[in-house]
């Protein structure tokens, strides 16, 4: 049987090699490129060394689930937290119940237990495991240019008569507007941030911590994605900020809203925001921007502001350990503020 424990610093290329089985040798480039910003620069990292519990036989490593460690706010107190990454497990070695093992495990040694963008796999081992069930965090699109809808599986005609027929509605929704403040770009995030985070965390039921030491190693520090951070300023204080980055993906090109902070309550501050996304997006030819928000406040703005639900993929479960919450606080998300840039979804 196989024996579950803490990942040790003699087990790198041993892990590395075994993540080359598993994912391919360009996966396992990537991974290895970003490993150090994610686990051993992460502020959040405890002192006895990075989340990563391993299956060992004998001296063999057959299975890791690695997992990114946070802060996180839950009806009103702060506990630590670790959101579920990378799991493997060798070929020879599968649906022998070693996931099942390893993520049991990572349960029961961290606060609260979350995952984003789950695979099938791992989604249906949530459920075997009765974790609360609080389905997928919410997809927004708002389209930008008559390629918005276009679908890289449709005959060219039909995707000129999409274009067409969906050409003054994407000028309505795509009009510019007037900000409401003062926005700038910004390359370091100082003192400001971290004041935000604690007026806005009592307004929050579920968030991740996201003060200045999370943001820099979140969003200026990787080493494999960049990103823009525009700030909107009143006064010596920061109302929010917004991150997001353009992309070019099959359907084309795409200005994806990564993150975005703000009181809930301060309308003005997040439309602000959005608006500058929408700015930037244009100007680098973005054809449409995509979100995901789970707080009903955000969700509300992004709607008003002429973006669309569509369907999400982007599975999220999270369960409690350390304080106790009652059961309805899981069916009542509406206060959560959950987004793309939580977990390690923007890869």
């Amino acid at each position: 049987m196989a024996e579950i424990d803490r990942y040790r610093q003699e087990d790198r290329r041993q892990v590395e090699s075994l993540y080359r089985r598993v994912f391919g040798s360009d996966m396992a480039d990537a991974n290895r490129l970003r490993w150090d910003w994610q686990y051993r620069r992460n502020p959040a990292m405890p002192a006895d060394g990075p989340l990563i519990w391993l299956a060992r036989e004998g001296a063999t490593i057959i299975g890791q689930y690695a997992t990114m460690p946070v802060r996180l706010a839950v009806a009103g107190q702060e506990i630590d937290a670790a959101w579920g990454m990378d799991v493997m497990v060798a070929p020879e070695r599968q649906r022998q119940g070693l996931g099942d093992q390893l993520f049991r495990t990572w349960d029961r040694y961290v606060g609260a237990s979350l995952g984003l963008g789950l695979s099938e796999s791992s989604h249906r081992l949530f459920i075997k495991m009765h974790w609360p069930n609080l389905g997928p965090v919410p997809c927004f699109v708002k389209p930008l240019s008559r390629r918005a809808f276009r679908q890289p599986t449709w005959p060219l005609a039909l995707n000129r008569f999409v274009s067409y027929v969906t050409l003054p509605l994407v000028r309505l929704v795509s009009r510019p507007r007037p900000l409401r403040g003062e926005v700038r770009v910004v390359r370091n995030f100082d003192d400001r941030f971290t004041r935000l985070w604690d007026r806005v965390r009592p307004q929050l039921q579920f968030a991740v911590r996201r003060d200045a030491a999370y943001l820099n190693w979140k969003y200026i520090q990787p080493p494999h994605v960049r990103y823009t951070i525009a700030v909107l300023e009143r006064g010596a204080d920061a109302a929010g900020y917004v991150v997001y980055r353009h992309a070019q993906e099959p359907r084309g090109r795409v200005t994806l809203l990564v993150d975005l902070l703000a009181e809930p309550g301060d309308e003005a501050a997040i439309v602000t925001l959005l608006r500058w996304v929408d700015r930037e997006a244009r100007a680098n030819d973005s054809d449409k921007i995509r979100a995901f928000a789970m707080h009903e406040g955000l969700r509300k703005l992004l709607r008003k502001s002429g973006y669309f639900s569509v369907k999400s993929t982007m599975e999220f479960v999270a369960k409690i350990n350390a304080v106790e919450v009652p059961a309805a606080f899981y069916k009542d998300t509406s206060r959560w503020h959950v987004t793309l840039g939580d977990s390690d979804q923007d890869r």
